[in-house]
């Protein structure tokens, strides 16, 4: 059963509420089949999945941002509803995916956003994002390698990690200076608001 929404969304996504409703029922009722979400999901999806992305969202500036290894839409179409001033394009490689991300795009209507079936080292945007997000995709080490390529100059990589971000933060030290990232940090989103927090990786390119 689809866990309940919880207060603090109505508040996160303002006006755009109805849009996140909307896309968190679709994902509920055909997550697990697509395989886009496991069997354990669907009770905690508002709080471990929705909020837990939307979150991101005032992070981001107008322009254009690449969302890597896009999946499910978390957090690239979550935050897309969030943020209609910003343009989106959700970097995917699998086909089955790339087809339920352009499903629920035309479904919601949303206008910001366009569906890239490619892998981030191959996508046609070198130096053309403003910045990019990925959420469990891989650890930083080779997160950054793989898709730093993308962002033009001065852009920025906000990556949402997990409880261990500071051991991958050191772990990528050096791919971080090869790549000459600069004002990394690590950020926590959510404290007193959502018993998920979120935590962000955060860095800008030259």
């Amino acid at each position: 059963m689809l866990e309940q929404e919880p207060e603090i969304a109505a508040e996160l996504f303002g006006s755009r509420i109805d849009l996140a409703r909307a896309y968190t029922e679709s994902l509920a009722l055909r997550g697990e089949e697509l395989g886009l979400i496991g069997p354990l999901e669907v009770p905690r999806l508002w709080s471990r999945h929705i909020v837990n992305c939307v979150l991101v969202a005032p992070l981001l500036r107008p322009g254009l941002v690449g969302d890597i290894g896009s999946g499910a839409g978390l957090p690239g179409l979550v935050l897309a509803i969030a943020r209609p001033d910003v343009n989106f394009v959700l970097i995917e490689p699998m086909e089955r995916r790339v087809d339920w991300l352009n499903a629920e795009v035309d479904r919601l209507g949303l206008s910001n956003v366009v569906v890239d079936r490619s892998r981030s080292q191959d996508a046609p945007y070198a130096e053309a994002l403003t910045q990019i997000t990925a959420r469990a995709v891989t650890a930083l080490s080779k997160l950054i390698p793989s898709t730093e390529h993308l962002l033009a100059p001065g852009g920025e990589m906000v990556f949402m990690k997990g409880a261990r971000i500071d051991e991958e933060i050191e772990a990528a030290a050096k791919v971080i200076r090869k790549a000459r990232l600069k004002d990394v940090e690590s950020l926590v989103l959510g404290e007193g608001i959502t018993p998920e927090i979120t935590r962000v990786f955060r860095a800008r390119v030259d």
